[in-house]
């Protein structure tokens, strides 16, 4: 794990926190989701999400992207009221990018075109477009891919090929929906040297929601476990681990990290 985290930000000076959630609640019908929680990622952290199928990770990032709104509580956004705040607006004013599980790219478009596409969405001024859809290109090593249509892709490709349309609307926060799934161990480290290299070089806040424990817990500085729609641990990944209750809603007795 040391080698893909050699440092984890265990307190911050001048504590920014970018998204905080404040007794927040959120029910489908009779079905309770998230219960009275709240939380908070500080500027420029790596924070991770555990916890079973169906716990109310995924809402958590409908949520903070303002797909969907609380039943009651307040998500703030570096500092501000944003409950109610549309999607758009959370995207244009706060910086909040998002890399979809699945998609999130044109099919049948190059990557070259891909980037292009969303660049005329994202970045008002036509001369900053090619400046940094190269700097994307060249930070992900996709030179050589760039006429290549997106389905042709390979699934660790394609991550980097969503995480660099992310990328290029400079976002300040960054959600990662279950980044790791589906990929072999060589890219899983690739991902997760890249999740951190954003970290130190752009100082971007980033937010992990995956099933694939021990890879999420190798690149955040904290990650908090949800249970029976609660948060019912919070930690640093090693003092996690130990955490009677993580153990007994999510790790179990035997899980180790290293």
């Amino acid at each position: 794990m040391a080698i893909i985290k050699k440092f984890r930000i265990k307190s911050f000076k001048n504590v920014n926190t970018i998204i905080e959630f404040k007794n927040v609640s959120l029910a489908y019908g009779n079905r309770l989701i998230l219960d009275n929680i709240s939380f908070g990622i500080n500027e420029g952290q790596i924070f991770g999400m555990l916890g079973p199928n169906g716990v109310g990770k995924s809402t958590i990032f409908n949520l903070i992207t303002g797909l969907i709104k609380p039943k009651y509580g307040k998500i703030l956004i570096n500092g501000h009221d944003a409950t109610n705040f549309p999607i758009y607006l959370r995207a244009k004013k706060f910086k909040v990018g998002y890399v979809p599980q699945y998609g999130g790219y044109f099919n049948d478009l190059s990557l070259n075109d891909n980037l292009k596409a969303i660049s005329e969405i994202v970045i008002k001024e036509k001369n900053l477009r090619s400046e940094r859809i190269n700097y994307v290109i060249s930070k992900f090593e996709l030179d050589n891919l760039k006429e290549i249509r997106a389905k042709h892709l390979s699934g660790g490709q394609k991550r980097k090929l969503v995480l660099a349309l992310a990328l290029l609307s400079e976002p300040r926060v960054l959600l990662l929906d279950e980044p790791f799934a589906a990929l072999d161990v060589l890219t899983i480290k690739m991902l997760q040297e890249i999740i951190v290299s954003l970290q130190q070089e752009n100082r971007i806040s980033i937010c992990i929601c995956d099933h694939q424990a021990r890879d999420l817990l190798a690149c955040v500085d904290v990650a908090m476990i949800l249970s029976n729609c609660k948060i019912i641990a919070q930690d640093t990944p090693s003092n996690l681990v130990k955490n009677i209750n993580a153990q007994n809603a999510y790790f179990g007795d035997s899980f180790k990290i290293n």
